[in-house]
């Protein structure tokens, strides 16, 4: 009895497995005709048919690398890098065999070298060759991405030098206009201290002149000269004249005898009376 059940369970083990198998098998089957369907529609340059058709495709098999790889090939013939990279990484994620990852990889550096990103483009073409070193034109494809990988790093170093360069002759002409601002304020400064200076000094020489714009100080020398030249004059003892009262009384004789020597001329001019004596 016991083997009778092991039997029977055994049995429907197999005929579920044959079952599952038969589906996968007409998934695969309905997945590839999809597939054909769409590369020919591709061909035809059909794009949205023959996207609809892969979609299909991947839809019925998941897995299906071939799928896939042709969607994304379809993506990157119309330029639309984005979405070939996404459906090339699916691929990659799906391939089981070197040949397969070869050639998703070898499609990703062409998708990395259409956008410029030359080393991503390098690693892509690096795994290429991992999966199949026999393979030159990857092995170009490799040359070239380095080529302009270099090329690209020494645009950017150069950029950045004339960058660098740019903003040290912007940070010298603003510390040259810092330095040429300080000057002139400290020349402005200077000028109003000098004016200040040379009123100062006008002042000064206004102070040091009298109410007729002579020097004080003149004045003042010639006021002491004289003074000097006043002390140095002989001055009247007790008792005697001075100079200038002699002076003065001479003047008075002279004055006095000139009169009384016009009036003996005026007498003798009119005729002198003689008195005569008389005898004892």
């Amino acid at each position: 009895m016991k083997n009778i059940v092991y039997l029977i369970v055994m049995f429907l083990g197999l005929f579920s497995f044959a079952q599952e198998n038969k589906a996968q098998l007409q998934a695969l089957k309905k997945a590839n005709n999809y597939v054909y369907e769409g590369n020919v529609l591709k061909e035809d340059d059909n794009f949205v048919s023959a996207e609809m058709a892969y979609r299909k495709a991947i839809s019925e098999q998941p897995s299906t690398v071939t799928g896939t790889y042709n969607l994304g090939n379809s993506y990157y013939e119309k330029g639309n890098y984005d979405e070939a990279l996404y459906r090339h990484l699916q691929a990659v994620e799906a391939s089981t065999s070197k040949a397969e990852k070869h050639k998703v990889f070898h499609n990703i550096g062409n998708i990395f070298m259409k956008n410029e990103k030359y080393k991503e483009a390098v690693e892509a073409y690096k795994n290429a060759l991992r999966n199949d070193p026999t393979d030159e034109e990857t092995r170009y494809n490799l040359a070239v991405a380095k080529k302009k990988l270099k090329e690209q790093e020494d645009k950017q170093d150069k950029n950045k030098d004339d960058k660098d360069k740019e903003d040290k002759d912007n940070k010298d002409d603003k510390e040259n206009e810092d330095k040429k601002e300080n000057q002139d304020k400290d020349k402005e400064g200077d000028d109003k201290e000098d004016k200040k200076d040379k009123g100062d000094e006008e002042k000064k020489e206004d102070e040091k002149k009298d109410d007729e714009g002579k020097p004080k100080d003149e004045k003042k020398d010639k006021s002491d000269e004289e003074k000097k030249k006043e002390q140095q004059k002989p001055k009247p003892q007790p008792g005697q004249l001075s100079p200038q009262q002699i002076k003065s009384l001479l003047e008075a004789m002279n004055n006095q005898e000139q009169k009384v020597q016009e009036k003996m001329n005026a007498e003798k001019q009119k005729g002198v009376k003689i008195k005569t004596e008389k005898d004892w």
